[in-house]
């Protein structure tokens, strides 16, 4: 299990607002966030976004129109979120998305500051046909 202990917070409700794309989640302990669908896929914690270990972090590009389709429970820890452009291979524990919510502006900020110093954009259409990689792990699971 993903390091849950009795006191972690649980979600007691999590809503997805399909108009607006924003995951509304509330915890047991009175904490309810608000996190974008952009948000939550740009910080999958997937081996395919999170890489191997820390600054191996694949920036995501041209998220800003992604949506999620359906979200599947996994056990009673996590879930697991389908969203539009095929990416499903994210486990967001209760702990994973509780921290995404509580540090959400500043890992957004991050997430922004990242685009501008790497060139990228949040719109699909500016994002170039990704060039076949060559080595690396780009096998999907």
């Amino acid at each position: 299990m993903a390091g849950l202990h009795k006191d972690d917070p649980l979600p007691t409700e999590i809503k997805l607002h399909q108009l607006s794309r924003i995951m509304e989640i509330a915890f047991d302990d009175g904490r309810r966030f608000e996190l974008s669908y952009e948000f939550l896929r740009v910080y999958s914690p997937s081996a395919e976004v999170r890489g191997h270990g820390p600054g191996q972090e694949v920036l995501q590009l041209g998220k800003r129109d992604v949506e999620i389709q359906r979200v599947e429970p996994v056990g009673n820890y996590a879930i697991r979120p389908v969203f539009s452009d095929g990416h499903d291979s994210g486990l967001y524990s209760w702990d994973y998305l509780y921290d995404l919510g509580e540090r959400r502006d500043e890992l957004w900020q991050t997430y922004l500051l990242r685009l501008e110093t790497e060139g990228g954009s949040r719109d699909p259409a500016a994002v170039p046909a990704p060039a076949p990689k060559a080595g690396g792990c780009g096998h999907h699971h």
